[in-house]
């Protein structure tokens, strides 16, 4: 606990933002995932509106802090750089591992019962870019299609309770 040291906010979000660009995954693409979730119950919002909401919720510190550590394990991954045998189990993207979906969690919570409902939703259904992640050969992405359906989901909770 330094009480001198401030929170990078800008190089946190300039890392997540990097992350997310390195394997194409733009704001529009995660607004169209929570459109196609929302829009039966949120007809007059459109994707542009979800987008800014990424956009908003992606400076968040929770959002921050659990997708870094999330993106940084698929990178060391990704580069062999974790010792075994965590570093296989993370490549091989194991059903039990789980810790995935928990640091997800921390995010879809971020917007209450609705974010986790949506959350448990997208992890099973992978719609979108969720889907092309979960199946990617190109990468390492255990964290990242997780990190994607966490934060579309607590995008819709956001929404549904400013629309409610």
């Amino acid at each position: 606990m330094n009480p001198h040291y401030k929170y990078p906010d800008s190089k946190a979000f300039e890392f997540v933002n990097q992350e997310f660009q390195r394997k194409q995954i733009t704001p529009h693409a995660i607004a169209e995932v929570i459109y196609g979730l929302q829009h039966r119950f949120l007809p007059d919002v459109t994707v542009a509106q979800f987008e800014a909401e990424v956009i908003n919720v992606m400076h968040k510190r929770e959002f921050l802090n659990n997708a870094m550590v999330g993106l940084a394990l698929d990178k060391l991954a990704e580069q062999n750089q974790l010792p075994e045998p965590l570093n296989d189990i993370i490549r091989n993207d194991v059903g039990v591992f789980g810790v995935d979906e928990t640091i997800s969690l921390g995010i879809a919570q971020l917007s209450g019962s609705i974010g986790i409902t949506n959350y448990g939703y997208l992890d099973r259904t992978k719609p979108g870019i969720i889907g092309r992640l979960d199946n990617s050969d190109e990468h390492v992405d255990t964290f990242i299609d997780d990190l994607v359906g966490a934060l579309a989901s607590a995008v819709a909770g956001k929404m549904a309770h400013k629309y409610a």
